[in-house]
């Protein structure tokens, strides 16, 4: 007997009938064990290893369900077919419920149980060899698409195609990521030169994307206006592909009325991205019109402990007269508390922050457990996955659908793993983040930054007279000559944001209305 073969047992009391089945399966290159009863599945699946049974549903003495129970007791994995003259649907209920592969109704044909057999023993191996087809040849138009990209929305359909080609690739186990990673840093080295040349001119008149001041504008207060309920759900440090892992979750509940990108403001950090959200100004604008709510970079206080009171800011000032429930999640327990506490919910708007993500991005860099848990992209997306469907976030996600709520997802700023440390110099009063630094006489070698010498020429704040912001681009991340090869190690492939990337800067904003 060839090993290499794929191994099918076929039960059927009339096995001496299916020989031109079996033949023509012979010829595709697939073993056949034939038996004509349910006991002689149970000792042939004992005494050898097949890939998968045929299992005929109405049988003599053991039944086909009774084989199929016994079969799934000894071997859990093992994906079993059952095949009947029957179309009654209790019948399809039980074998669904005892955990059938896949159910065929007699008569078939050989092409019938062929297409059954790749579907179930060759499916991996037949999608990556068609993703890795279809990938090398629209590995050229990416390319094309990356050295010729010049809008914001051109950037966008780039970085949408290799977050989903990277979900594909990295599913499949596909020798090609290396490519896909070289493709990664040209367009991130693209979207840095088109960031670098454009980013002022955004505040000064000329065309520019949607920007976090403009998510309530532009997203929330339309929807609101025409009679919606909505609930705005920022999850702290989403990436795009994150959105599209747990998408399919989602989709049980909601349908996804609109899906883009949006472009958070630099530094793409908590105290300026999510600030401008839910205030609808820029930093600038917040600390002159607002200096109470406004808390520098200086200040030891947390930086988003003014949120509800900054919502509030947006609401006056658009005179939109809606009332709002605002609530910050940190825990399990508190999701489930806010969940049970929506039987009394009235408010046309709702804000939810969830910090999940976030906390995991931070833990991963304190933790060396986290780092082997989540040390790739791939890794963090499962990550997220797991968490989503886990935890009681995702029936918050449901009970706010049951509710008859639009949803608004989205987040603040996404995140790149960095492993390229630079060093800079700067005075004690610079900040700790490690993708920007803002402060007086800052010095990096490195020709991969961005500076701003002007802050208030783009919205951001300008601690001293001859303060400037600095920012990481690529894969980099700071860190000052003293202790330079500890920390270079310390924070080697984590998850960071405050710079410039397509995975910290471009990020989704998602409607969902309720099913």
């Amino acid at each position: 007997m060839e090993t290499n073969k794929i191994q099918i047992l076929w039960a059927d009391d009339e096995i001496q009938l299916l020989q031109p089945y079996i033949l023509f399966l012979s010829e595709k290159g697939y073993e056949v064990t034939p038996v004509c009863n349910g006991q002689d599945a149970l000792d042939a699946a004992a005494e050898q290893s097949f890939d998968i049974v045929f299992l005929d549903e109405q049988m003599p003495g053991m039944s086909g369900l009774d084989t199929l129970q016994e079969i799934k007791r000894l071997h859990p994995d093992l994906p079993v077919v059952m095949i009947t003259k029957s179309e009654e649907e209790h019948i399809m209920e039980q074998a669904i419920g005892r955990q059938i592969a896949d159910y065929l109704i007699k008569p078939v044909n050989p092409n019938q149980i062929l297409l059954c057999l790749k579907k179930h023993t060759q499916s991996n191996q037949l999608v990556e060899a068609e993703v890795t087809k279809n990938y090398r040849e629209e590995f050229s138009d990416l390319g094309y698409m990356i050295s010729t990209a010049r809008t914001f929305d051109e950037f966008a359909a780039i970085h949408k195609a290799l977050s989903q080609w990277d979900i594909r690739l990295t599913d499949t186990r596909s020798p090609l990521r290396e490519m896909l990673e070289q493709q990664r840093e040209e367009a991130n080295a693209a979207w840095t030169k088109w960031v670098t040349r454009n980013y002022e001119s955004w505040f000064s008149g000329g065309e520019r994307p949607m920007l976090s001041t403009d998510l309530f504008k532009r997203k929330v207060f339309p929807l609101l206006d025409e009679g919606k309920k909505v609930f705005v759900v920022v999850i702290d440090n989403f990436r795009y592909d994150q959105w599209k892992t747990i998408q399919p979750l989602l989709s049980e509940s909601f349908h996804t009325d609109e899906e883009m990108l949006y472009s958070a403001i630099l530094p793409t950090a908590t105290q300026y991205a999510r600030n401008a959200i839910f205030s609808g100004l820029m930093p600038e604008q917040m600390r002159q019109m607002m200096p109470d709510l406004w808390v520098a970079e200086e200040d030891e206080e947390g930086k988003n402990l003014n949120e509800k009171e900054l919502i509030q800011t947006q609401l006056d000032r658009f005179r939109k007269r809606y009332d709002f429930s605002y609530f910050k999640i940190n825990e399990s327990d508190f999701c489930e508390k806010i969940t049970r506490q929506f039987k009394s919910l009235t408010t046309p708007l709702n804000i939810a922050v969830i910090n999940f993500i976030d906390m995991l991005s931070h833990s991963r860099t304190d933790s060396k457990m986290m780092r082997e848990l989540c040390n790739n992209e791939s890794a963090y997306r499962s990550l997220t996955l797991s968490w989503f469907q886990h935890s009681p976030t995702r029936q918050l996600f449901e009970r706010i659908a049951q509710l008859g709520y639009t949803v608004v997802l989205t987040t603040d700023h996404g995140t790149i793993r960095v492993d390229n440390p630079v060093q800079i110099i700067g005075d004690r009063n610079t900040n700790t983040n490690l993708r920007y630094k803002v402060g007086k006489a800052l010095q990096c070698q490195s020709k991969n930054t961005f500076e701003i010498t002007r802050p208030l020429a783009v919205g951001l704040p300008s601690p001293n007279v001859s303060s400037s912001y600095i920012f990481c681009t690529g894969n980099d991340f700071f860190a000052y000559p003293n202790n330079f090869n500890h920390y270079a190690q310390l924070y080697r492939n984590t998850f960071q944001h405050g710079g410039i990337s397509l995975e910290e800067m471009l990020v989704p904003v998602v409607t969902l209305s309720p099913r």
